[in-house]
This record gives C-alpha cells, sequence and structure tokens, in this order.
C-alpha cells in the first residue's frame, strides 16, 4: 500500500516538473490581428502570429535577401515568363497531410481565385499554376514579373492544407492549418491566440519553444508595464521615448531594426464628395503641405530620432532609393508662395484623419503645429485602425496618416498605393503615365533598367501624386534577457525558429 502510494506521488511530481519545464512564450501585441486566413488578411501584427503558424515558399533574411523555406529554388525561364519552383520534401500541414506540388497549386489558386482575396493582385502576373512533378511546380506568367519572388516571401506565399480548407470554407481563419512551426490552438478575440509546437515540422530540431500566447494590449506603456513585471516575454512597438526605460532594465533587452515600410499622409484626390477641396484637386497645395514639414525635427520631437526621416516608398539606405530627389527640407515661404499661387488666401481648413495611438497622435499635432505656419488648419479626427481603413475605402476623409510595414521588393511598397484602382489606393489617384512606368519596372530583371523606370516615377510622383512620405520606422522589440537568439527583421515579424527561453 505504502509503495502504491509512494509510486502515484512520485508520478504527480514527476508529472508536475514536466508541466513546469513546459516553456511558453508570452509576446504582446499592439492591436487584436484580423482573421488567421493568410487569404484575407490585411493586418501587420497577423503577419507576425503567421510567423509562428504557416510558413511561406520563401522568406527574407536581415539583409532583406530571399531565401527559400518551403521551397529549395527556383529557376526563371529566359522570357521570364515561366517560374519553376522545386518543393521541399517531408513537409505536413498541422493535420498530417502531405506538402506537395499539387498542395502549392491549390494555396496559390485560392489567393488568386478566393473572393474577397487581398492576394490577388500581388499574384495577378500568374496565368496559371502547373504540377511539373509531386515536388515541382511552374508559374507561367502573363507577363515577366520581376517581383513574384519577393511576393511569396509574404502571405501570397504561405501555404495550406488543401483538405482543411475545403473543409471550413470561408471559415478558415477560426482554425488555421498550415506548415509553420506552431499549430493553432485556440484564440479568443481581443484577449489571446494560443499555438503549440507543431511535432511533425520539417526544421522541428530549431523549434526550442513548446507554447507562444500572443496577447492583444494596444497601449504600448501597459505593454511594455507587463513585460517589465514578468507578464510578458517579449512585445513589439516598444515607444521611441521608452527606449531608456528598456535599456535601464537589467532584465530587459531591446532589438532593432529599420523597416521597409513607411509612414505617409494620405490626401484624397478622387473619392467622392470629401475630395474637392483644394488639398485634393491641386498638386500645388499638397506640395505646400510637404514643403512645411520638418522630418528631422518630427522625428526627434516625436521618436526621439530614432526614426529615419524620408520622402519615398523606400528608405534612403535602400538601393532603388533615388538620390536625385532628396528628402526636402522645410521651406515655409516657399509653401506660402504655393498657396498663394493656388489661390489660397485665407488659412485652409483640412480633416485630417489619424489612428488612435500615442506616437501617431503626436505626430499629427506635430504636423498640425508645422503646417499651421504655412496657412494650413488641420482639423484631427482621431479613430480606430480598422474604423480608420474602412472610413478611407469610403473616401470620408481629406488628410489620412498610413504606416505601411512594408515589402523587400520595392513593387510592393508603390504599385499597391500608386496605381489606378489599386487596393490601397484609397484617394483614387490615377496616372497611365505612372502605371506604364510600373509595368515597366515589374517586366525588367536588371536592377538598373528597374531602377531607372522608378526614378520617372518619382519625378511625376512626388510632384503630382496624393501621398506625402515623411519618415520609416524602426521596428523597437523589447523581450527578456532570458530570450536568445532572436534576430530583428527588417519586416518587423517575430520569427520564433531557433529562438529559446533560457
Amino acid at each position: 500500500m505504502r509503495r502504491t502510494i509512494f509510486t502515484l506521488f512520485l508520478a504527480l511530481l514527476l508529472g508536475s516538473g514536466s508541466a513546469l519545464a513546459q516553456s511558453h512564450l508570452r509576446i504582446g501585441l499592439g492591436d487584436d490581428p484580423d482573421g488567421l486566413d493568410p487569404s484575407l488578411s490585411r493586418f501587420y501584427t497577423t503577419r507576425i502570429v503567421f510567423a509562428a503558424l504557416c510558413d511561406k515558399l520563401f522568406d527574407i533574411d536581415e539583409k532583406s535577401s530571399i531565401v527559400p523555406q518551403l521551397a529549395t529554388g527556383h529557376e526563371t525561364s529566359a522570357d521570364g515568363k515561366t517560374v519553376t519552383i522545386k518543393l521541399r520534401p517531408g513537409v505536413k500541414f498541422h493535420d498530417g497531410e502531405p506538402f506537395d506540388a499539387a498542395a502549392a497549386k491549390y494555396s496559390l489558386e485560392r489567393h488568386i481565385t478566393m473572393k474577397g482575396s487581398f492576394r490577388k493582385p500581388e499574384l495577378s502576373s500568374i496565368d496559371s499554376v502547373e504540377v511539373a512533378d509531386p515536388l515541382t511546380v511552374k508559374l507561367n506568367l502573363k507577363a515577366p514579373f520581376s517581383p513574384l519572388l519577393a511576393q511569396l516571401t509574404d502571405r501570397a506565399g504561405m501555404m495550406v492544407s488543401p483538405k482543411a480548407a475545403e473543409a471550413s470554407g470561408d471559415k478558415f481563419a477560426l482554425k488555421p492549418v498550415c506548415a509553420g512551426p506552431y499549430r493553432f490552438v485556440e484564440r479568443v478575440q481581443q484577449d489571446r491566440i494560443v499555438v503549440e509546437k507543431f511535432a511533425d515540422y520539417w526544421n522541428k530540431d530549431q523549434v526550442l519553444i513548446d507554447k507562444i500566447t500572443y496577447l492583444p494590449i494596444v497601449d504600448s506603456t501597459v505593454r511594455l508595464a507587463s513585460l517589465r513585471s514578468g507578464g510578458l516575454d517579449m512585445m513589439e512597438r516598444v515607444l521611441a521615448t521608452d527606449i531608456k526605460t528598456v535599456r535601464d532594465d537589467p532584465k530587459l533587452k531591446l532589438s532593432k531594426a529599420v523597416s521597409l515600410g513607411f509612414f505617409a499622409l494620405l490626401v484624397n484626390v478622387a473619392n467622392g464628395p470629401k475630395a474637392d477641396n483644394p488639398l485634393g484637386k491641386d498638386a500645388r497645395v499638397r506640395r505646400a503641405l510637404d514643403l512645411s514639414i520638418d522630418r528631422e525635427a518630427l522625428n526627434q520631437v516625436v521618436y526621439n530620432g530614432e526614426f529615419m526621416p524620408g520622402n519615398q516608398w523606400v528608405n534612403p539606405q535602400n538601393p532603388y532609393y533615388q538620390q536625385a530627389f532628396p528628402v526636402p527640407k522645410r521651406d515655409i515661404a516657399k509653401a506660402k508662395a504655393l498657396l498663394k499661387e493656388a489661390g489660397i488666401t485665407g488659412r485652409l481648413s483640412v480633416d485630417f484623419m489619424l489612428g488612435n495611438n500615442p506616437e501617431i497622435r503626436a505626430v499629427g499635432e506635430v504636423v498640425q503645429s508645422m503646417a499651421a505656419e504655412a496657412g494650413f488648419d488641420l482639423k484631427l479626427r482621431v479613430v480606430e485602425a480598422a474604423t480608420g481603413l474602412k472610413t478611407a475605402e469610403d473616401g470620408d476623409f481629406q488628410l489620412y496618416q498610413n504606416t505601411w510595414s512594408g515589402r523587400s521588393d520595392p513593387d510592393g511598397n508603390s504599385v499597391i498605393y500608386q496605381t489606378c484602382g489599386a487596393p490601397l489606393n484609397t484617394g483614387r489617384y490615377c496616372d497611365k503615365e505612372i502605371d506604364a512606368w510600373h509595368r515597366e519596372a515589374r517586366s525588367a530583371s536588371d536592377f538598373a533598367t528597374r531602377k531607372a523606370a522608378y526614378e520617372k516615377i518619382t519625378a511625376k510622383f512626388l510632384k503630382e501624386g496624393w501621398m506625402i512620405y515623411l519618415y520609416h520606422p524602426q521596428y523597437l522589440i523589447a523581450h527578456t534577457a532570458r530570450l536568445e537568439n532572436f534576430r530583428p527583421m527588417p519586416d518587423g515579424l517575430l520569427r520564433v525558429v531557433g529562438v529559446k527561453l533560457k
């Protein structure tokens, strides 16, 4: 009897020890992700969760170079119209189904044809997908398309289980089944998303944490307080003003990387009645607003000088940055002259919609103050992020702040905003010449030809376009000093393979 009791006690003790030994990473997110369906998702924080759930055909490294993930390599035909992709053998989806060329074909076609898919324009260059053999898929293109591989490093390259996708239909986001290092466990809206290590992951030896919980905490000050108290192990989007707090805490570490993306002001130029005003109708007024802003001062005041001032859709360190069009210096006299030339005599009132975020509000207030000296009266209208997106799509704005997380190829930062009818072109800007130059950049495979095309776009769009680029964020990520091997990446996504908690 005593031996039986001792055996039971030992089993309970060992079981308890095993449970305690399970590693658990808690990550604080700046907002609640949207639906966990790679075809339908739009939020940046959703991409962070996908970094654990859904592997892609390709990925990027710290230098933004494209590297294989579920693919092992690729070849492009001499005419640039066929891309042949070799797939990694022995890969399984979370439901145990094999990942092969048929599954890759299914996923790509789902991205292209699914109702409401935001991947459709990203993959619009694909005419057809064919299975060459069980581990080879061919993408037949309508025309040569140099940014294709870059598109496949993001959600357009995420593979989903055909069996699970067919069974769940439009409810796939409620229980996503992909081929990433972690499998979906549960989601409580506005509270948490839980994933756990996938035992059959193709690179399972590098998956060193058992469970991850993503916790949406909108207030960055509250996120940091939770990290400092031990309620979180990691948080994204640390406020620049909190950098010193993180660095002064021996229990924490700060990781950072300059973003591939940008912060810009969007002007409604043709989307409904709200576009019918001098800012929307006259490029001279938009340039006056541009010249009223001191980007470096804005960076210092709001971000402690940690971000990178900019005026294009790629940052000044990027090889595609057009040096002939440098970041403009503030020029109030010229701004006033442009307004006068446009027939503006009194102060110009502008509805300025911006997101409900402490730093974004601070940016809005600084821009408001600077623009006032040139003759603008910016009326700040603060809205929630999701509301802002919908409101902008509906054309209910004159000026709107926008942050784009960025893509490794300049095409991913430009076409989606600058071309006629593009998904994020909420100002309805349309210029056939700009569209033609983008087609030229997309069809060229060599760097010099592509950069020359972007130079033409830059010259016209910065002068006449609907966007005023202000700066490029720095991804500021704080985490416990117990977290090892974390590598900050220029897309800001928190990759968890190879990371461990000591």
